[in-house]
């Protein structure tokens, strides 16, 4: 089946997560993704499981996932020979797409102005940590950039230390970010011809997973937006996390008199509807932490799936807080293609991975291979795209411009 994005073919000059999930992401909808890498050591997470603080079990998981469905090219760019093999592919391409430093790609004789002047119709897309807009001299990392978003501060217990979302959360946004960015700019060039320059940073993708509380707060400036909220002090106790016995469940109900007394015949309490302290919006909101310690007396007695069971049979939402575990056990999850099975040639065997997002009824996306070998593409792709003879290939790897 031919995939949405057949035809376009993109540079990916990208390493470690952001920008290789970006490319990934047009990969699995049928774009053909040349993963550009430096010949004998390539991509930097090729090398992930020589970082023993990150667990990735018996196959390189870190860089085969990201870097699936694409093909491997390496060449050295810091030769001139290098560089105008890559001139010809970028004559050749739609998209170039890099998160390496500015003047690392100005050293290679990859500027946006060089690109656009060999290739007016491609688009030039970049992953930074801040935005093009004003340049900063700081290392930008998930984690350090979502501490300057606000994200972090929000999270957690008042007086506990804030809470890091998790490694990569940003970066997978970011990607999505910078995806988007390149499905608008190729549309644009279908009307124009012409290509255009675009960047997606780490900063910009998590300020707007922050949005939902950024928006309020800039609107209003209330610190209830800003800042760490106790779950003991929920302005609405039934829109709140409740430890049942065995794990912990979601209440999503509106603080209204109807909803309050469903809850309460579902908890069989139903005489706390008329309970002084609870019967109006306002009480309940007035003695909050007396609600919510009650409510967690009460949920403790029963498993997840019996308060589940229950207020689904009333009508209630809710729903449990899963762990990792969980879901990859969840019927959900695999039915929907959301996580997937793929054989990985490095152990020879089905492993499982994370799967596809976004569901097409008549161009849906595939996963077909995991990451390439090392230049395991290069000869092919000078041949077929290029049309570089084999003497010629050969001279190019006497003098190391490829492996």
């Amino acid at each position: 089946m031919t995939g949405v994005l057949d035809g376009i073919r993109v540079l990916d000059l990208t390493q470690w997560l952001q920008g290789p999930v970006c490319a990934q992401y047009l990969a699995d909808f049928g774009a053909e993704v040349i993963h550009v890498e430096r010949p004998v050591t390539g991509d930097g997470a090729r090398g992930v499981r020589s970082i023993k603080a990150l667990a990735i079990g018996d196959w390189n998981q870190y860089f085969l996932v990201i870097n699936r469905n694409k093909k491997s090219l390496a060449i050295d760019l810091k030769r001139p020979e290098g560089q105008e093999l890559f001139y010809e592919l970028v004559e050749k391409s739609d998209v170039f797409l890099s998160n390496f430093q500015p003047e690392n790609l100005k050293s290679y004789g990859l500027t946006w102005e060089k690109l656009h002047e060999v290739n007016p119709r491609l688009v030039y897309a970049t992953n930074t940590g801040y935005g093009h807009a004003r340049e900063i001299n700081r290392p930008s990392y998930d984690i350090n950039v979502q501490a300057l978003t606000g994200l972090m501060s929000r999270q957690g217990e008042p007086g506990e230390p804030p809470i890091y979302l998790g490694m990569g959360s940003g970066d997978t946004y970011g990607g999505l970010m910078s995806a988007l960015g390149i499905m608008l700019a190729l549309h644009q060039r279908r009307r124009t011809g012409r290509g255009q320059y675009l960047d997606a940073s780490l900063y910009g993708a998590q300020l707007f997973m922050a949005a939902p509380t950024l928006q309020p707060f800039l609107a209003s400036g209330n610190p209830r937006y800003s800042t760490q909220q106790s779950r003991e002090q929920a302005g609405n106790p039934l829109w709140n996390r409740y430890q049942a016995k065995d794990k912990w469940v979601f209440l999503c109900l509106a603080n209204t008199d109807e909803n309050w007394s469903s809850l309460c015949e579902s908890i069989e309490r139903p005489e706390l509807a008329e309970d002084a302290r609870f019967e109006t919006v306002a009480k309940r909101a007035e003695h909050k932490a007396e609600l919510i310690a009650l409510l967690d007396s009460i949920l403790r007695g029963r498993s997840a799936q019996e308060w589940l069971d229950r207020w689904g049979a009333a009508g209630i939402a809710a729903g449990p807080i899963q762990s990792l575990k969980d879901v990859a056990e969840d019927p959900q999850a695999w039915e929907n293609d959301y996580l997937l099975k793929v054989h990985c040639g490095e152990v020879n065997r089905e492993v499982d991975i994370r799967g596809l997002p976004i569901s097409l009824s008549k161009t849906p996306g595939s996963v077909e291979s995991l990451g390439p070998e090392l230049g395991q593409d290069t000869e092919l792709i000078l041949a077929d795209i290029l049309g570089i003879d084999w003497d010629r290939i050969g001279e190019l790897k006497e003098q190391g411009v490829i492996p």
